[in-house]
């Protein structure tokens, strides 16, 4: 979105026009619709901003429900917004540390700066692009003086309003003083770098070594005040800070950032953890260091896949023996045994039967237990699963799992039943 984009929506006009136009789901109503609002004389930019902003509020309700319906959105904006109940949770462990007020610094559309208002917590909402602070002031106007926004960048902020922090930075203070300045202000800082090249339509991922505003800063910054940093999942583990925790979420099945917490917003004794959100209910496991690997066994009565989140975190030698079980291959996410338990942090699959994984060998099993549905997953074997279905008799009343993967040099195919 433009500027001249924005101007024009942000009227009565524009705004009423975005609300009688509704959810626009499909590129063909977009067609339609710009033809219609075209037709009845509006102009250009008001049509283009109506006609995209209903686009994106469709599909914005997957990170934001209903709220979605009222909010502006860039689709650079909305591509890297965190999801509202991964929000929440942020907020929730703001205010349990005692946290009043909270910086957004790089608040991009206003996502976290949401959650963060709605828990009843103090925001400064700060970014860098005009249009951007413009649509998060815009998101987050009901919450009237309790929810700021500016336009700048999270140095000019922390320089201005934390003078006394910025100018440690050469030699860091002794840690009481530090502490006596974060009880008296009770205020963490929220850091969300700029992890794409700037725009606010198509953009690409840049290397953290361009992240804005760079992550040598927002680490120093974390030794001196409460702060958490949201990045990438994948995010280089032997970069992250020693003494913070690091924290990996994962929402309905994928894994959606790493946060790292530093201060009183980090937990004592722990350094790693996983966060593993299903619906509205969410289980965490913590620990102060890597787990050591499970032993590796033979194939069980169970095989167990380990959330992502649990994976990235390196917990899933903890979580193998919390089910008894072992490690199907040490290279292999997958886990196994005997024992008839599972646990929020895996997803657990009983074995029917285990073959070599080609598709004729396969499709004689599935045709022995009258499979017609089947669900395809696959670790450590470079296979396309749409392409390889082709290549299977799929035909019966039943439905299973096929996982594909290898121990050793061999490749295994196991069909099996969801838990």
């Amino acid at each position: 979105m433009e500027m001249s984009e924005l101007t024009a929506l942000l009227t009565p006009e524009g705004l009423r026009l975005l609300d009688e136009v509704g959810a626009i789901s499909t590129t063909v109503e977009v067609a339609q619709t710009v033809s219609r609002l075209r037709q009845a004389g509006h102009s250009p930019d008001l049509v283009s901003a109506v006609v995209g902003q209903a686009h994106l509020r469709a599909k914005g309700t997957v990170k934001f429900g209903g709220f979605a319906e009222r909010m502006l959105f860039t689709r650079a904006g909305l591509e890297q917004a965190t999801r509202l109940g991964v929000a929440a949770r942020h907020a929730g462990r703001m205010r349990r540390a005692g946290i009043e007020n909270v910086a957004d610094l790089g608040c991009g559309i206003g996502g976290d700066s949401l959650a963060f208002a709605g828990a009843g917590l103090r925001v400064q909402a700060v970014d860098a692009d005009e249009v951007t602070a413009a649509i998060a002031a815009y998101n987050l106007a009901p919450f009237g003086s309790d929810a700021e926004v500016q336009h700048g960048t999270a140095e000019d902020y922390v320089s201005a309003n934390f003078g006394e922090l910025h100018e440690l930075r050469s030699e860091p203070a002794a840690p009481s003083e530090d502490a006596a300045i974060l009880r008296g202000k009770r205020t963490a800082v929220w850091l969300d770098p700029a992890r794409r090249t700037a725009g606010h339509g198509e953009t690409r991922r840049v290397a953290a070594s361009d992240y804005s505003p760079s992550l040598d800063w927002a680490f120093d910054l974390a030794q001196r005040m409460p702060v958490g940093i949201k990045l990438g999942p994948a995010h280089d583990r032997d970069a992250l800070p020693a003494d913070a925790e690091a924290q990996w979420v994962s929402a309905d099945g994928s894994v959606v950032e790493l946060v790292v917490w530093s201060g009183i917003l980090a937990r004592e004794g722990v350094r790693r953890s996983a966060l593993v959100i299903r619906g509205d209910e969410s289980h965490e496991m913590i620990a102060g260091a890597d787990a050591e690997d499970a032993e590796v066994r033979e194939l069980g009565a169970f095989l167990h896949e380990p959330d992502g989140a649990v994976i990235r975190a390196r917990l899933i030698g903890d979580v193998a023996r919390s089910l008894d079980a072992g490690m199907l291959d040490p290279k292999i996410a997958y886990l196994t045994g005997d024992a008839a338990v599972t646990s929020p942090f895996v997803q657990s699959f009983r074995v029917r039967e285990v073959t070599a994984a080609n598709p004729k060998a396969i499709s004689q099993v599935l045709k022995a237990h009258d499979i017609g549905t089947l669900e395809i997953k696959k670790r450590g074997m470079d296979i396309d699963p749409a392409a390889f279905r082709k290549k299977l008799a799929l035909r019966g009343d039943r439905t299973a799992t096929l996982i594909l993967t290898r121990v050793g040099s061999r490749r295994l195919a196991v069909i099996a039943d969801r838990v």
